[in-house]
């Protein structure tokens, strides 16, 4: 019976695939003869394909749970000990399988812009609906023929082999999904814009269209990479979040570009500006969250984050994304007249012109970024030389570009549209740039060297003083009008304008998580010992005593654990166990850490290697103010949740009113 559920989940993927074809046809024909029939039984079938793909979704994870060892999937990333939860998620722990998921949420997103979209943008969807099963189309094809989960193996062995031991842990049910809910809803973006420059109406409808899309997108890419980092954070025992690991670099390059088009898009909407733009970045965000697939899947790269090693797979994704890439930008320079505006930027001191300035920064560590990680890659196919670029390069040269941005996070909001004058920016200003250099001399004096560090603990200040003095002055301006308290004042323009300071909570967390990086990276001690039991050593203000090793079994796995007690001054705070896993099926060690974290820090330790008479290798981190980091995740999903809450309906009637107030000032 199961044989013939894996077939019923081919069977709907090749259904599926006839369908995107069909969504295709049918959209174009319908849009140039003018025959909503047509458009209508495309829309069918772009929904459809949600439930087809679910379908497959549906056999290849009722496979897992049935140990179903003929699916070569699952026998490849599952055994009869591995736990429920994993059995599920294994779904997507692996190449295939990770390609279905992909697939999955693309249909999804499909089919709720298609619900959404309908009515309000009906001269627009035959090609929004047609450059989306154009991607489908891509994917279904590699599946089906490349990449499939659905190939049987006959016979079946008894027992399956092994899910990555790095995999084994609660953020595969979760790190990917988002990560994947980010990359795949930039296609919202993508299609519309393709349609606008196809339509040859390059205007404001489609980034009105799509702004929620992008912030949504944005704020899921964004959680996916926060979780990615603190899950090799606690899980790969070396004390750090970020490795400028190439796959890594691939989620944050289109953040990057994906940031840059949700601030774009506002001097579109206000003033009819930078059209090209935001085309641009709409397909250059989509484009990269396909490379980071192919990074990924291809197999041209070594990470703990890839998958295939397939020439044939990696050929085939580097064609798809060429046609994506160089399809989209074909018909951007195609249709570069439609995207000239007759609005122009009135003046550099002005919003607009922050914007635009952020953009370029914005592109620039995104150029960064990519020439670092694709370097490589080059110089092996070109003379076959191994050429690594490491953390140093990306420090030294991207940091210092992202210092640049979070100063424009405090410049750009508080300026006002079109231009402004000299004594105005002295007004705005003023007080932030006081602060900045307070912040500057007072970590001078507490020992900070870094130039680079110097410079971003001022720009942080300055930010948050900034976004402090902005809300104090609206607040101001409302209750002189109204008598209101400032309190109620306060909760009356954040519900008014969501948009505004749901954006100042976002750039709020953005600041917390640039100051953990900062603390964390420049205070953390680390030290590594040889004990016996009953010895103790310490760091970070903890002292902290080895008890010796036990043995631990869990349901796949065995493991020797360290026992350590630790305290700070004389309070006995517990003790702590990192552990050397052994799975035996797949023949991998690993190392579980041991984290105590407080506001102030954490300590973080790690097992190494078991010596003669009790003694063992521990290596332990004190790492300062690192929770602020995801402290600032938080508060960034905060921000941005309370953006997207803004209704459409009040949120169109406030920019009318606001427009039109802005027509009557001299």
């Amino acid at each position: 019976m199961s044989g013939s559920l894996i077939e019923l989940g081919m069977a709907a993927t090749g259904l599926a695939l006839v369908m995107a074809l069909c969504c295709i046809a049918f959209s174009v024909a319908g849009a140039v003869a003018a025959r909503p029939a047509f458009v209508l039984v495309a829309r069918q079938a772009l929904v459809a394909n949600l439930a087809l793909v679910t379908i497959a979704c549906a056999t290849v994870v009722w496979a897992f749970v049935q140990y179903d060892f003929s699916v070569a999937y699952v026998a490849q990333n599952s055994n009869t000990r591995l736990p429920l939860i994993y059995r599920i998620t294994a779904l997507w722990g692996a190449h295939e399988g990770s390609l279905l998921l992909w697939l999955w949420l693309l249909t999804l997103y499909c089919a709720l812009a298609c619900v959404l979209h309908w009515e309000s943008h009906p001269k627009s969807m035959p090609y929004v609906m047609a450059t989306m099963a154009g991607v489908q189309t891509g994917f279904l094809v590699l599946i089906l023929f490349l990449s499939s989960p659905f190939t049987e193996l006959h016979p079946a062995p008894v027992e399956g082999r092994e899910l990555n031991p790095l995999l084994q842990d609660p953020g595969l049910i979760i790190h990917p999904p988002l990560l994947y809910m980010g990359y795949v809803g930039f296609v919202v973006p993508f299609a519309f814009a393709i349609s606008a420059l196809i339509r040859g109406s390059a205007g404001a409808e489609w980034v009105t269209a799509t702004r929620r899309w992008t912030l949504f997108a944005w704020l899921f890419l964004t959680s996916g990479i926060m979780l990615g980092g603190y899950w090799a954070y606690y899980e790969l025992g070396w004390g750090g979040y970020w490795a400028w690991d190439p796959v890594e670099n691939a989620s944050l390059m289109p953040w990057l570009t994906g940031t840059a088009l949700l601030h774009s898009v506002m001097a579109q909407e206000q003033r009819n500006l930078f059209r090209g733009w935001n085309a641009f970045l709409a397909i250059t965000t989509f484009s990269l969250s396909l490379l980071g697939t192919f990074l990924v899947r291809s197999g041209v790269l070594t990470s703990v984050h890839a998958f295939a090693v397939d020439p044939m797979r990696g050929a085939y994704l580097l064609i798809f994304l060429s046609a994506v890439t160089f399809g989209g930008f074909g018909l951007l320079v195609m249709r570069a007249d439609a995207l000239r505006s007759d609005a122009k930027l009135d003046g550099s001191l002005s919003r607009e012109a922050s914007l635009l300035f952020n953009n370029l920064f914005l592109m620039v560590a995104t150029a960064t970024v990519f020439i670092g990680t694709l370097f490589p890659l080059v110089a092996e196919v070109l003379d076959g030389a191994r050429i690594t670029v490491a953390a140093p390069y990306f420090n030294k040269v991207v940091l210092p570009i992202m210092v640049a941005i979070v100063m424009l996070m405090a410049i750009g909001p508080a300026l006002p549209w079109r231009k402004t004058s000299v004594a105005q920016i002295r007004g705005l200003f003023g007080l932030p740039l006081v602060s900045g250099v307070a912040a500057f001399a007072l970590a001078a004096a507490l020992g900070v060297g870094d130039p680079v560090a110097l410079f971003a603990l001022a720009a942080i200040a300055i930010v948050l003083s900034s976004i402090a003095l902005d809300i104090h002055r609206s607040i101001r301006a409302r209750t002189a009008i109204t008598s209101e308290s400032w309190a109620r004042g306060l909760r009356s323009l954040a519900l008014w304008n969501r948009r505004r300071y749901g954006g100042f909570v976002v750039h709020i967390g953005v600041t917390i998580v640039a100051f953990g990086i900062l603390a964390s990276g420049l205070y953390q001690e680390s030290k590594t010992v040889v004990l016996a039991p009953g010895e103790r050593f310490e760091i970070g203000g903890y002292t902290l005593k080895f008890d010796g090793m036990e043995p631990v079994e869990g349901p796949n796995w065995t493991a020797r654990q360290a026992n350590i007690e630790f305290e700070r001054g004389h309070n006995a705070l517990g003790t702590l166990a990192p552990q050397r896993r052994h799975y035996p099926r797949g023949e991998m060690t690993t190392t579980e850490s041991a984290i105590y974290s407080t506001v102030l820090g954490d300590l973080y330790l790690v097992l190494g290697e078991e010596l003669a008479n009790g003694r063992a290798s521990i290596r332990a981190y004190y790492i300062p103010l690192v929770t602020w980091i995801w402290a600032g995740w938080a508060v960034i999903i905060l921000g941005a949740a309370f953006a997207l809450s803004q209704a459409r309906r009040a949120e169109g009637e406030r920019r009318q009113s606001r427009n039109a107030a802005m027509a009557v000032t001299p």
